[in-house]
């Protein structure tokens, strides 16, 4: 009897000293205990860990730490804050560009991504209502000919831009004269190949302005960049979960606090989903 309880006292410890662990950060590992359905956690985490494409290429959702090199920003944030809910470690796959990360998903490598919606991607990715608003706008040299978005669209006029981004794709259903000119850098492209205009994300056509006195951004947007999260095409419960879980974010103030702490005040959270 006596060494009964003995042993009985010595599993009692030791359950109390695990419980009394300090875990890993749950912003890396998800929680310990998720209460969502097995199905929704199966879809999302098919491998045990969320696999996140965090697109580093565009400074509105995600930049790079300066002190640990470390992804930040919203979609880093998201993306922490759905593995915490799934119970599931949270692995985040680097790119510079959103076109890379649309072919890593299509690839198979990822879980979810954030995306602007685009009909060309929603054949692969079952995507969310948007959670921020961006514009994409025109770089041009400061003494041009072209003043508003309209005056772009001539023959002979060359655009630069990011291979596969939402603006490649939008323009490129859209423009009708104009020459689209496709690289890695549509900045670049623009400055060494000397185009008539680069298109872009706002924001870090602007941030290049300010240091480029002979450049100029062009008033005006040509289009709205919807930015979503998405899951592979026929993860069904899954997708289903992550379209609540964005509005969620979006309405309790996740989103806006995510973009203020990352320095991004001119985008501009997405209104409520009315699907």
């Amino acid at each position: 009897m006596i060494r009964i309880m003995y042993a009985a006292m010595i599993l009692l410890s030791g359950a109390s000293v695990a419980s009394g662990q300090n875990p890993a950060d749950t912003s890396q590992r998800g929680s310990t205990v998720s209460n969502i359905p097995s199905d929704v956690v199966k879809d999302l985490a098919p491998t045990g860990t969320l696999r996140a494409g965090i697109n580093l290429g565009n400074m509105v959702l995600a930049q790079k730490d300066e002190k640990t090199g470390e992804p930040k920003g919203i979609t880093v944030d998201l993306a922490h804050e759905l593995g915490r809910r799934l119970g599931v470690p949270v692995e985040l796959v680097r790119f510079d560009a959103a076109g890379k990360t649309f072919e890593g998903l299509k690839a198979g490598a990822l879980d979810i991504v954030f995306l602007a919606i685009e009909p060309v991607r929603a054949a692969e990715v079952a995507f969310t209502a948007p959670y921020v608003i961006i514009e994409g706008v025109y770089l041009v040299p400061k003494d041009s000919a072209l003043k508003t978005v309209g005056d772009v669209d001539r023959a002979g006029v060359r655009v630069g831009v990011n291979k596969g981004s939402a603006y490649d794709l939008f323009l490129t259903r859209t423009l009708k004269a104009a020459q689209l000119v496709r690289g890695e850098s549509g900045i670049d492209l623009f400055v060494n190949d000397k185009l008539d205009a680069a298109a872009g994300v706002k924001q870090p056509l602007v941030e290049y302005a300010k240091t480029n006195p002979a450049v100029r951004v062009m008033d005006g947007r040509f289009m709205e960049i919807q930015q979503a999260m998405g899951t592979p095409v026929g993860r069904d419960a899954g997708a289903k979960y992550l379209r609540r879980f964005v509005e969620e974010m979006k309405a309790g103030g996740f989103v806006a606090d995510a973009l203020k702490r990352s320095n991004q005040p001119d985008a501009a959270v997405a209104p409520p989903s009315t699907n």
